[in-house]
């Protein structure tokens, strides 16, 4: 397991980074694959200690952050919040069938606002990107979004294979967008 920690307004603590460390390092049993950790350690106006948690592990990405007025406290709030998602996540996956071959490409494009504004006959693309959209149960679509902490996830329904989307909404529910006909 590779851990990074880094720390931000603060003074580097050799004591702390080895905690983080052994802290994180407990998640290794849940997952069996190469798993990154990056740590992130700060001090917000001398009171407020944050600890922000990336890990990417089998193909998945789970963040945390946990703010309290003591870093160790921090450092155990965010590794329990990290480790009860790597739970759900495996729980999920064990009682999941994958259904190989039915994965579709997609392709993400990001255009650049002026050039749709100012109405020029090309837009301009900044960026792309493909990627393949697995068929997964709606239940497990809006995992994975809040694992990702993502605002909306595209994935083929693995009732319909249809492509569907699931969005976060303003009041803190969840959206489905199936398409019709």
């Amino acid at each position: 397991m590779q851990v990074a920690v880094t720390f931000r307004h603060m003074e580097t603590s050799e004591p702390i980074r080895t905690y983080a460390e052994e802290k994180l390092s407990r998640i290794k049993k849940y997952i069996d694959e190469p798993i990154d950790a990056q740590a992130v350690l700060s001090v917000e106006k001398k009171i407020r200690h944050r600890a922000e948690v990336t890990l990417l592990a089998k193909g998945i990405t789970i963040k945390g952050s946990e703010v309290t007025n003591d870093m160790y406290a921090a450092i155990d709030a965010v590794v329990d919040k990290i480790e009860r998602q790597v739970k759900r996540y495996r729980e999920k996956i064990k009682n999941h069938k994958p259904l190989s071959g039915r994965e579709r490409q997609v392709q993400k494009t990001i255009v650049e606002a002026t050039s749709v504004d100012e109405g020029t006959d090309e837009p301009v693309i900044i960026k792309t990107a493909n990627f393949s959209v697995k068929p997964m149960a709606v239940e497990e679509a809006v995992m994975q979004m809040d694992l990702l902490d993502k605002e909306f996830l595209v994935f083929t329904d693995d009732t319909t294979d249809e492509i569907s989307v699931v969005y976060r909404r303003k009041d803190g529910n969840y959206g489905l967008i199936v398409p019709q006909g």
